[in-house]
């Protein structure tokens, strides 16, 4: 066994309560502590003057004690005044007892560090850490910039520091070795050696710059980044290789059913459309499994798109299922394409979990016994008592509303072989932005609207001009359009979702009475909710009241204005998706993303990206920027991905020298991959497939 691959309990201190703590960061090995890195770094290398202390800065500060004072309202707490040559300061503890009162005496030195803040009297420190200092004590300032790590319960930084220091100086005798990759590609791309590299970022010197270190631009962190990409995309590439060697149903059939389908349709096929269908038609004449997105902003045709793909496969004589996200998407999916495919003589169902057990029934039954070709659905697609004589093709509308692990269980139905896979989506989510960006699915887009669309006018309104809102929807209607009125909330409780859609309904009922107003959302029945939809669908309802619940799917051509409160509760995504209602038809469409005041920097560069942007891809790439691109190679949609160093945005950049160097290592150094693979992957690769 190799030093890097010794357990950590064979470092001093670490016993078998300590490993276990230890390993809910994924830290067992010496090599993973070496490579658990920093977040961030705070400087305690320096002493502050008090008059150079900037608010919001952790700040190292050198001290005397003026006077102390218990302040016994509105809360009891420990009020220090302190100077120094330059200036004053209070340092403040809320939690204090009296021996810590004992020794703020007038005239003790105290050495502190805390983020400095603005109080009543000047430059405060709340709850700083503090240490007195014996008169005359030369006492010396920390050597090294101080690394933050991501710790757990009964983990401290200190620990951390500590551990890492025992296996930088264990592996000094060795550290030429931990250079995976061959010297003349580090020597070309002018890298500085792995151990230096791994020596600075765990204890960076004070020229090393903080604000450097934090950014993640210094070459030490460049050089790990480079190696944590190209073994992604490795991994990728080797998952590609392996997804080619499984086994589908060829589908070679004539097409005569899309054929047919075409020919009754009353409008024609965008160019855009006619591309996609042909590649996703030669995609399934292969032996192995189809695993393409198709993206196309909200209006571009996806469906049909989808829907060609099916009788493809229906044609060949196999099943297909088709996975919406809500119900009310399932349904409307289920009417259109009911409609198209009838005609042809193909059997369509729609399985939604508030179907009737006996419906559900007749339904299985009839998908075990092959009666029905194409079923569409929601998550009810994928329970167990779902079973599929032969299914040979997933389609799945709006991934991002679906969980990895689902889609995977859907996956699974197939039989004797594996299912081709069609991804549809209006805004390619950070996860699937990241998987393109790696070049791991297949990738198509519909950059064509059908004729006649109009791009959709967004607006940032402030909520004190509600009224003009209400009188500009006043005279929408009038003209005969109709209107969305969206309450955004917390989706994963549905009783928070309605309530305020409910208020919002009344209040608009009472300022419009003149209006036929109708409210909409999760709390109500399926069928309640499909009723209301066909009623605001014919005309009858000028104003729809409605939580997100109508985010995708929803298809009313004179809706021409959507109003959306509370915007910056909402991800780009989704926001996105909401704007697509609208502008369905020939209509110039507006979107109001009516806001409260006030707003914070980040909310209000995202809504004015949203209101200057109709392109779902710049806005998936400047989610991705804000959000992350969720786990590549696991089961989060958003937030931080599984890579510990690298950023995907903020090094694009390495990108190219990334797949040179993964050539020239697939061509040359094939043997060197594996032990890439095991410094940096997480075993996660059973959610690759999906």
């Amino acid at each position: 066994m190799s030093l890097l691959q010794r357990s950590i309990m064979d470092l001093k201190g670490v016993g078998s309560q300590l490993a276990k703590k230890l390993a809910q960061l994924q830290i067992t090995t010496f090599q993973d502590l070496l490579f658990h890195l920093p977040m961030r770094y705070v400087d305690r290398t320096r002493i502050h003057p008090l008059n150079t202390v900037l608010v919001d800065d952790p700040v190292v500060i050198e001290v005397e004690v003026v006077k102390t004072t218990v302040i016994p309202k509105p809360r009891r707490n420990l009020s220090i005044k302190v100077r120094d040559a330059d200036g004053f300061a209070e340092l403040r503890f809320f939690h204090f007892n009296s021996a810590q009162q004992t020794q703020f005496q007038p005239g003790t030195k105290v050495r502190c560090f805390g983020q400095a803040r603005l109080g009543r009297t000047g430059l405060q420190f709340i709850h700083p850490e503090y240490k007195i200092i014996q008169k005359d004590t030369l006492v010396p300032v920390e050597e090294y910039l101080t690394p933050i790590y991501p710790a757990t319960d009964g983990v401290s930084q200190k620990l951390l520091r500590t551990l890492v220091a025992q296996v930088l100086t264990v592996l000094q005798p060795i550290q030429n070795s931990l250079d995976i990759l061959p010297a003349k590609i580090c020597a070309e791309l002018n890298f500085m050696p792995l151990f230096e590299c791994l020596q600075h970022l765990h204890f960076p010197t004070p020229d090393f710059y903080k604000e450097v270190l934090n950014t993640g631009v210094h070459p030490a962190q460049r050089r790990l980044a480079f190696e944590e990409l190209l073994t992604q995309h490795l991994s990728l590439r080797q998952k590609r290789q392996r997804h080619m060697q499984l086994m589908a149903h060829q589908i070679l059939a004539p097409n005569i059913l899309g054929k047919k389908l075409l020919q009754n349709l009353p409008f024609a096929l965008t160019t855009a459309q006619q591309n996609a269908i042909a590649i996703i038609q030669k995609d399934l004449t292969n032996k192995y499994p189809m695993l393409r997105l198709v993206q196309g902003d909200v209006g571009s045709g996806k469906t049909l798109v989808a829907v060609m793909a099916a009788l493809a496969v229906i044609e060949a004589g196999f099943q297909v299922a088709f996975m919406a996200p809500t119900e009310i998407l399932a349904e409307q999916h289920y009417q259109n394409i009911k409609k198209w495919c009838e005609p042809l003589g193909v059997n369509v169902a729609c399985l939604t979990g508030s179907l009737s057990a006996k419906e559900k029934s007749v339904i299985n039954t009839a998908v075990k016994n092959s009666e029905i070709q194409l079923l569409l659905g929601t998550h009810a697609l994928f329970q167990e008592t779902v079973s599929f004589e032969n299914l040979a093709l997933v389609i799945i509308d709006e991934q991002h509303r679906f969980g990895v692990a689902q889609r995977l269980a859907l996956h699974n139905k197939a039989h004797d072989k594996h299912c081709h896979q069609l991804i549809l989506t209006a805004t390619p989510i950070p996860r699937t932005l990241a998987m393109t960006f790696y070049a791991d699915l297949d990738y198509t887009v519909i950059d064509e609207l059908p004729p006649g669309r109009k791009p959709i006018t967004t607006l940032l309104v402030g909520s004190e001009r509600r009224t003009e809102v209400l009188q500009r929807i006043a005279n929408l209607c009038q003209q005969g359009q109709q209107v969305y009125w969206v309450c955004t909330l917390i989706e994963e409780s549905e009783v928070l979702e309605c309530t305020p859609a409910e208020v919002a309904y009344q209040e608009l009922q009472q300022q419009m009475p003149q209006l036929g107003i109708a409210l909409i959302h999760g709390k109500m029945p399926a069928a309640l909710k499909e009723q209301t939809m066909q009623e605001f669908k014919q005309g009858n309802i000028d104003l729809l009241v409605a939580t997100t619940v109508i985010e995708v799917g929803v298809d009313v051509p004179n809706a021409s204005l959507m109003v959306i409160e509370n915007p910056e509760r909402l991800g780009l995504a989704q926001l996105h998706q909401l704007r697509g209602r609208v502008g369905r038809g020939a209509l110039q469409s507006y979107c109001i993303l009516l806001y409260k005041r006030p707003l914070s920097a980040k909310a209000a560069q995202r809504l004015q990206f949203l209101r200057d942007s109709q392109d779902g891809f710049a806005l998936a790439e400047f989610d991705l920027k804000l959000r992350g691109p969720g786990e590549v190679f696991g089961t989060k949609q958003s937030g931080l991905a599984n890579l510990r160093i690298a950023d995907l945005m903020r090094d694009k950049d390495l990108m190219p020298k990334v797949f040179a160097v993964a050539e020239i290592l697939i061509q040359e150094y094939p043997n060197l991959i594996p032990a890439l693979m095991q410094r940096w992957l997480r075993q996660l690769e059973q959610y690759a497939v999906v």
